[in-house]
């Protein structure tokens, strides 16, 4: 029978065809509607927002779990989402109203998904160092607490994640953001010496990351101000948790002295043995290519022993 919708008990393939192209228009606008809700939802406004910033391996990891534990904050680690389109921002690939519609989105959508609407959004991702000057304009009473560690423990520990060696060059792995495991140049490699990254040891491709996410954070952070801009050493951090944990707590304003004691608790639990690791990791001829890499900004921070 010609132009019937079901012939035999099977869609015709033009049907089907029309059929599936009409539930995908659907599925879209039912998406595009979603997010608009999400968006104009007054009771998830994402306001005051603590973004966590440092170099991989320089404790953003431990510092985020203990202000996880802060009943006024919201903490979600690191969102893969927003992770993974720091490149599109860095790079201007998407504008800045874009950009800021989508981070606002994906933070908004998390505390919906947690029903913490009432809470400070808090997150971790190392890239976000990079993004800085936007991030600070898109939430702008957000504040910033940049850790540093000493360079050459933050490459100890970095040798030992897949994520910039060589032998994982072609493992085909990919972290959670989606950028390829191995020594393949990232977005905030410069761009003239790119081949360079690919090419030298693994050694100095750590404390080059190390270097420039450090002096990155250290140029915008410092231009945001000291309200909204905290810097701290990771030293400090786990050997004096509590000191360092008061001045934290003072910067972010939290007042409370139940959930002063819950972040402390959380820093008081630091390890100070990893500290100096890079004296029996690293070969004499590593630690030189350390010091020509990153060099002068460890001895600008004082790690010159």
């Amino acid at each position: 029978m010609q132009g019937t919708a079901i012939e035999a008990g099977r869609v015709r393939v033009p049907v089907a065809l029309a059929v599936g192209a009409g539930a995908g228009l659907l599925w879209g606008v039912a998406v595009r509607l979603w997010m608009r809700l999400i968006a104009e939802d007054p009771e998830f406004t994402v306001t005051g927002t603590i973004f966590i910033v440092g170099a991989a391996r320089s404790g953003t990891t431990f510092l985020g779990d203990c202000i996880g534990r802060l009943p006024e904050v919201s903490y979600h680690h690191e969102p893969p989402a927003t992770k993974a389109a720091g490149r599109d921002v860095f790079e201007g690939t998407w504008g800045v109203r874009r950009s800021r519609w989508f981070f606002r989105l994906v933070y908004r959508w998390l505390l919906r998904v947690e029903l913490d609407g009432d809470l400070r959004f808090s997150e971790k991702t190392p890239t976000n160092i990079f993004l800085i000057p936007f991030l600070s304009r898109a939430f702008p009473d957000s504040q910033f607490i940049h850790i540093i560690r000493d360079g050459r423990d933050a490459a100890s520990s970095h040798m030992h994640k897949p994520w910039l060696r060589a032998e994982d060059a072609w493992s085909g792995e990919r972290e959670p953001g989606g950028y390829l495991h191995g020594p393949w140049p990232k977005f905030w490699v410069e761009p003239k010496r790119r081949d360079e990254f690919v090419r030298t040891s693994d050694a100095r491709r750590m404390a080059w990351a190390w270097r420039r996410y450090t002096e990155t954070g250290l140029r915008h952070g410092a231009a945001l101000g000291a309200q909204r801009y905290h810097e701290l050493r990771y030293e400090d951090l786990v050997s004096h948790p509590l000191d360092e944990g008061e001045r934290i707590l003072d910067f972010l304003g939290i007042r409370a002295a139940g959930s002063r004691d819950r972040f402390q608790a959380a820093a008081g639990r630091a390890d100070d043995s990893s500290v100096g690791t890079w004296r029996s990791t690293f070969y004499p001829s590593e630690l030189a290519e350390i010091d020509a890499e990153a060099g002068d900004l460890l001895r600008q921070l004082g790690y010159d022993d």
